[in-house]
């Protein structure tokens, strides 16, 4: 029996920390040894690096890293592939996708049969100026993007007539958003953390044309001003037919959370254009179910807080609409707008429930509101939602049910020690139970 050590390959000794890898294997008769590269990118090509990232992206191996030096890369980065994508610390290198689809596509969809890629990190990098999304990843798991700026893209965004021209026939629903800054599209297990998204359409969208969507994190993100959708999106949308002709249904999205984000002034261009946080399921078979919006800062947008929507009931025999079981906690939610068309609200709204499908198993705790005129809104023909230990504002109607369903909303703090409806207190309309009420704001120990 030998004993064997396999070391990986680096490029330069400054990158050991990053990707540093012993691999220990005991063997009978031989030894085999496992390398990964450290592959380095720069604007003049010097020093034996590339000049472009898309000619270190074809060259690298699954499981390499590329490091990328400070400047301007005009290019639209597609990866097919394991490895890391790592801008510089000193200074984000930019990728000015200028006249091109995106800035980077992690595209999972180009091995058949729609076999999808995963592992892949990309990091420290300012994506701009993309005629669709800056950052596209389809058909993917266990990918992570961390530490970026995605800004000013969607440039082929036609907003006056809500048209997206030349976006890709598997995108069912971007007409009017060209798919937002970033965009999670049948991906799982994955994870967007400490980016920034402004100035696109919208800040960040997780759909599923192309496949599921779950069990992704969406966490630390600063998603602000932009003008024409929401801050954080979850859609489900029409299956892509065109890559998936025996598609029927849409996939569905569940289970995923988006937490400790700041979503502000978002949406505020076209009148109820975007939510801070928006999880629709807008037509019969559509699915949004089981995510958590938790510790989030909400404020300044174009529409509610927090909107959940559907827009048509599900016929029988028709595929049900699945909206239920979404938890909404521990979030500051001010100073939003009201929202409008099928789902309007008579004012400003902190989190607004608007479905023509029963809605059952929504949750919402532990929120503040402040500065809107209806802390919470629901409208639905059944079924219940269950509001505890919120502090509603005490100028505000706490709790408006326009609906045939019933709220529970007994034991939250309504601005004042004497409950709802009372003298300087939030009221509340509808089906809504109310008592017992907290005498004090709820202070995350139940007293």
């Amino acid at each position: 029996m030998t004993q064997f050590i396999g070391v990986m390959r680096l490029g330069t000794s400054q990158h050991a920390g990053l990707r540093n890898f012993i691999g220990i294997a005991l063997f009978v008769g031989c030894t085999t040894t496992m390398f990964a590269a450290t592959l380095c990118v720069n604007p003049g090509g010097k020093a034996g690096c590339m000049s472009t990232i898309s000619a270190a992206v074809a060259a690298a191996h699954a499981g390499d890293a590329i490091q990328v030096a400070p400047g301007t890369y005009k290019e639209d980065v597609v990866i097919t592939k394991s490895l890391s994508l790592l801008g510089a610390a000193s200074s984000k290198p930019v990728i000015d996708a200028a006249g091109l689809s995106n800035g980077i596509f992690i595209d999972g969809m180009s091995a058949a049969p729609m076999a999808g890629v995963a592992d892949v990190v990309v990091s420290g990098f300012k994506v701009r100026n993309a005629n669709f999304e800056g950052i596209l990843v389809a058909n993917a798991t266990d990918v992570t993007l961390v530490g970026n700026k995605v800004a000013d893209n969607n440039r082929s965004l036609n907003i006056s007539a809500s048209t997206c021209n030349g976006i890709a026939a598997f995108e069912t629903s971007e007409g009017d958003d060209c798919g937002e800054g970033i965009h999670l599209m049948a991906v799982d297990h994955s994870s967007v953390i400490d980016n920034e998204s402004a100035y696109n359409s919208g800040g960040i969208l997780t759909s599923d044309e192309t496949g599921p969507s779950h069990d992704n994190l969406i966490t630390n993100n600063w998603v602000h001003d932009n003008p024409y959708d929401c801050g954080i999106t979850f859609a489900s949308h029409p299956p892509a037919t065109s890559v998936i002709p025996t598609a029927t249904l849409p996939f569905g999205i569940t289970r995923n959370t988006i937490s400790n984000n700041v979503s502000e002034r978002n949406g505020t261009q076209v009148p109820g254009a975007g939510a801070g946080v928006g999880i629709f399921a807008p037509f019969p078979g559509t699915t949004n179910s089981a995510n958590v919006v938790i510790h989030n800062v909400l404020r300044n947008n174009g529409m509610p807080g927090v909107a959940m929507h559907n827009h048509a009931a599900a016929p029988s025999p028709a595929p049900p609409v699945d909206l239920n079981d979404n938890v909404i906690v521990g979030n500051q939610i001010s100073g939003n707008a009201a929202d409008t068309a099928d789902t309007a609200t008579p004012g400003p709204t902190g989190i607004n429930i608007a479905s023509q499908a029963p809605v059952w198993g929504t949750v919402i705790s532990q929120n503040v509101f402040d500065n809107e005129a209806v802390d919470v809104a629901f409208n639905a023909p059944a079924g219940e939602i269950d509001a505890h230990f919120n502090s509603f504002d005490k100028n505000d109607i706490g709790v408006d049910d326009t609906g045939a369903a019933t709220v529970n909303a007994t034991e939250n703090w309504w601005g004042c020690a004497t409950g709802p409806g009372t003298r300087r207190c939030a009221t509340v309309s509808g089906a809504v139970s109310s008592a017992p009420w907290l005498t004090t704001p709820f202070d995350g120990d139940g007293q």
